[in-house]
């Protein structure tokens, strides 16, 4: 692990710590999941801070190691091509749209349930404290929304990649393999074959990583990698000044500053100045080595190149 990008390293490992909490904890009579777990809106244990940290409860071990498995072999390559700010945005929207979609599933579900039985729509907000505790049985756990919204994100930065897929004897590009998960994700939702894996989950953690990622490349004019924006300058708009003040814009302030600079010609401006300049080479290399590997693959990369990738803040 001394080469795994810091965001990616911290999330396998506060993953490992919980479960191995749940573990001791539930010898002792005290259940982790149930607390931390995400229950039904409408549930008697749901509380606000589950749509956060149900992400980082798993059920068992092997639910665990497929998902850390999953982030360990893409989280890296994705928190290195999105920076890591980006790449820790990027995965809680993917866990919190998974939540939301869940959400919608099992009200779905509750409704299809009343309906059979005669009510309406209204009874829905009119259950009983029986029904309410009878609900908390819906309980949500695991990773897997956020580690399926960094598949999709592999599969559309780098889509001519070849992956080898057991069992299948060729490689497949990861474009068609982000496709094929989304189809079976599909197809298992829409069987209702009540196996206890929230596929509506998965398929929201995709949902809204493909829109976070559509969203950044709309906002870009254009888009050279990604963290190649080229936005126009927008620091001195309210929303630009906070998202300075917050750091938000790491990679575009370079060009920020130019303007910036020119109206300030104090030490401490030019020092902003050569600093933002350092950074906008980096970036710069950092872009020309990640369109090398969408071209020609990992594999045609030099040494000095590869370190370069893994040394990258």
């Amino acid at each position: 692990m001394r080469n795994m990008p810091p965001i990616t390293k911290n999330l396998l490992i506060i993953n490992t710590i919980c479960f191995l909490a749940f573990q001791v904890l539930s010898g002792r009579g005290v259940n982790l999941n149930d607390i931390f777990g995400l229950h039904y809106i409408q549930a008697a244990d749901f509380r606000s801070y589950q749509l956060v940290t149900y992400m980082f409860m798993h059920a068992t071990f092997m639910h665990l190691f497929f998902n850390m498995f999953a982030l360990w072999m893409f989280g890296g390559i994705i928190e290195r091509t999105f920076g890591q700010r980006r790449f820790l945005l990027f995965y809680f929207v993917c866990g919190l749209g998974a939540a939301f979609c869940q959400e919608l599933s099992q009200a779905a579900m509750l409704y299809s349930v009343i309906a059979e039985q005669g009510g309406t729509l209204a009874d829905m907000f009119s259950l009983s404290q029986a029904d309410r505790l009878m609900l908390n049985s819906m309980t949500t756990v695991g990773a897997s929304g956020s580690i399926y919204g960094i598949l999709l994100a592999f599969g559309v930065t780098y889509p001519e990649e070849r992956m080898f897929i057991f069992p299948l004897p060729v490689p497949v590009k990861a474009k068609w393999f982000v496709c094929g998960y989304v189809v079976i994700e599909l197809f298992m939702a829409l069987s209702q074959r009540g196996d206890g894996v929230a596929h509506v989950a998965h398929l929201g953690g995709m949902l809204f990583g493909y829109t976070l990622i559509k969203a950044w490349r709309k906002r870009s004019s254009s888009f050279n990698g990604w963290d190649g924006y080229e936005i126009k300058d927008k620091s001195q708009t309210i929303l630009g000044r906070i998202r300075r003040w917050l750091h938000l814009d790491r990679d575009n302030d370079a060009n920020e500053d130019l303007n910036y600079g020119r109206r300030n010609s104090s030490a401490k401006n030019s020092r902003e100045w050569d600093y933002n300049a350092k950074n906008k080479k980096e970036e710069d290399e950092i872009d020309k080595i990640l369109d090398k590997i969408r071209r020609s693959g990992y594999q045609s990369l030099t040494d000095e190149e590869k370190q370069k990738l893994f040394d990258r803040k």
